[in-house]
Order: structure tokens, then C-alpha cells, then sequence
């Protein structure tokens, strides 16, 4: 069973940055997309951000410019380099993966608060 781990979050102001870290206790190149998630109190799991095997990327309208998603198989690793935050960054994120055979697996989620 696959174990998807994220670390990296916290609180931080308005204009700081911060890198979220998702590892992988298998192997990552069997994952044909990784993303990120996120939710905030009250509403619904959005993407974040997407990144497929060959390296394509996707973003929400809302962190273009500022998020940065990639991903380290060698290191069993994704990440999120989040510049520019802002209080309507705040949610928990999570780490989504689709395997090549259909499996969807989801970590446990780091908290990220920003003060404005």
C-alpha cells in the first residue's frame, strides 16, 4: 500500500514563501499524475496544482506566477515551492497521486496558515 507523507507547512505572513514536500513510500514514476490539494475551513477540496509523468503542469487561476510544482523520482518526491503567499493561501494541502492502474491515493495533509 502505497503512503504518501507531506511536510512543510505552517504559518507564515503575508509575502513569505514556503515548500511543501509529499514523499512517496513507493516508487513515483509508477504515478501517471501527482498533484496538490487544498481546503479550507468550510469549503470544498480544490486543486492546486497537477503534474503528470512527463513533467506537464497545471495550476489554478488563483496561483499562477506564485505556486511551483515538481517533482524528484529519484527521491520518491513531489513538491510545492509556494512564493508570494497570501491569507487566501491558508488550507490544508494534500498530496493526491493516480497510479498508471487507476489507484488514487491521498496523504494525510500539512496545515498552511498565512497572516495578513
Amino acid at each position: 500500500q502505497v503512503q504518501l507523507v507531506e511536510s512543510g507547512g505552517g504559518l507564515v505572513q503575508a509575502g513569505e514563501s514556503l515548500r511543501l514536500s509529499c514523499e512517496a513510500s513507493g516508487n513515483i514514476g509508477l504515478f501517471k499524475t501527482m498533484g496538490w490539494y487544498r481546503q479550507a475551513p468550510g469549503k470544498p477540496r480544490d486543486m492546486v496544482a497537477t503534474i503528470i509523468t512527463r513533467g506537464r503542469e497545471n495550476y489554478a487561476d488563483s496561483v499562477k506566477g506564485r505556486f511551483a510544482i515538481s517533482r524528484d523520482n529519484a527521491k520518491n518526491t513531489m513538491y510545492l515551492q509556494m512564493n508570494s503567499l497570501k491569507p487566501e493561501d491558508t488550507g490544508l494541502y494534500y498530496c493526491n497521486a493516480l497510479s498508471i492502474f487507476g489507484q488514487q491515493f491521498w496523504g494525510q495533509g500539512t496545515q498552511v496558515t498565512v497572516s495578513s
